[in-house]
């Protein structure tokens, strides 16, 4: 099952869930920051996009410039902080069975589906 982890607030995330329903595909809606992602869900997520926690991180969010930014972080604080700040979590994450990209742009989406 295809499953979009999904902020309503933001336009890309939007775009990304206008696009799987455009597919026609099955889906499942993760509203990330309703429902928290635990410390491994999160690295599963993070192992499947192939990337460093760093690349999952929103670097622009308030939260981030105010209480991280010019700190050096190990890959666990970097976890620890998305989930406690899920806003910190780059978005939409698409996920299908052992794949997953962050759909910006929303095209990506299309590698994996």
């Amino acid at each position: 099952m295809i499953k979009i982890l999904h902020n309503n607030r933001c336009s890309k995330s939007r775009c990304g869930l206008e696009f799987l329903e455009d597919s026609g595909k099955p889906f499942e809606i993760v509203k990330y920051l309703e429902d928290n992602l635990s410390a491994k869900e999160l690295k599963e997520i993070i192992k499947l996009l192939g990337i460093k926690p760093i690349d999952l991180v929103r670097k622009n969010e308030a939260i981030w410039k105010s209480d991280f930014k010019n700190k050096i972080l190990t890959d666990e604080e970097i976890i620890d902080a998305m989930v406690k700040n899920p806003k910190l979590i780059e978005r939409p994450i698409v996920i299908n069975g052992n794949k997953a990209v962050v759909g910006r742009p929303t095209e990506k989406i299309a590698e994996i589906i």
